[in-house]
């Protein structure tokens, strides 16, 4: 059976933003749009680590990605990071470092290459130019290529390999684990999972609710209980699907933070639940075969 999403014309679905643009490199720093960073921004060395940008082949062209492991040892278990509206910039770089210091090896993608570079443009473009133009299929070939590029690595064992995503990529967590067989577990960090926020088209014709069902690995979701994007009823709706499927894939909900209480450089971090959060999420991994 075929892959959910996965279709014939993956290629043609990126090939206007491959004829128009494509991010070779990763940028440094923090992306324009979430300037001034927070005073509390977490910084992981890269000491005992092997950290740096590395180049994904995947439907014809290279794609930017940050990727950090132990400098020693392995192969390690996989985790894919994918990133927020932002692109991969300093927040999901250090992601990465973190499971790198939990003995993974962490990989993010740069998943809008073909379409812009998120890190330096503001929130309209961004959510007008760049983030609508990504089609899903070719998100899944991407993080297909990905695994691959880990596998062929020697220092990655892909039959441990995890997946987490926070805001854009929190979605692209359940779309994911509906896509490929690979995978064995997932944490999405408060991902649109439809509804007004997110209608279907062209190029995303499905949502995490449509979905449900089809899940072929465990997700837990972690979420806000105060989110201005992501409102309780379309979470107790997930809720419903996941249970009327049998499905072990959960969500739990943070009563009182916000959008983005994960993002430790922004003002909607709340430590507290952030540190909750990052604990369930290394004991989901653990508990289902992931590090």
């Amino acid at each position: 059976m075929q892959d959910e999403f996965r279709h014939d014309r993956a290629s043609e679905a990126a090939e206007p933003g491959r004829r128009t643009f494509l991010k070779t490199s990763l940028g440094a720093g923090f992306a324009l749009a979430v300037q001034p960073v927070s005073a509390a921004t977490v910084t992981t060395p890269t000491d005992g680590l092997t950290a740096g940008e590395v180049k994904v082949p995947s439907l014809g062209v290279e794609i930017p990605a940050y990727r950090a492991m132990p400098a020693s040892g392995g192969p390690f278990p996989v985790m894919l990071v994918i990133q927020e509206i932002f692109g991969v910039h300093e927040y999901i770089k250090d992601v990465c470092r973190r499971f790198a210091k939990l003995g993974y090896y962490a990989i993010a993608p740069d998943l809008f290459a073909r379409q812009g570079d998120a890190t330096k443009a503001d929130i309209p473009t961004i959510r007008t130019q760049i983030v609508p133009k990504v089609p899903d299929a070719q998100v899944m070939s991407d993080l297909d290529a990905t695994t691959a590029f880990a596998a062929a690595s020697g220092a990655a064992d892909v039959a441990r390999l995890g997946i987490t995503g926070f805001c854009w990529g929190g979605r692209i967590v359940w779309l994911y684990a509906a896509h490929t067989d690979r995978l064995k577990a997932g944490v999405a960090f408060y991902g649109i999972l439809g509804g007004a926020a997110s209608p279907p088209s062209e190029l995303k014709p499905r949502n995490p609710v449509d979905v449900a069902g089809a899940l072929k690995a465990p997700v837990l979701g972690l979420y806000a209980g105060k989110d201005d994007n992501i409102p309780m009823p379309i979470i107790d709706q997930m809720q419903a699907e996941l249970k009327a499927a049998g499905s072990p894939s959960r969500i739990e909900v943070f009563p009182d933070v916000p959008h983005g209480f994960h993002a430790d450089y922004r003002p909607t971090y709340r430590e507290e639940a952030a540190t909750e959060a990052w604990a369930k999420a290394q004991a989901w991994f653990k508990a289902n075969g992931v590090g």
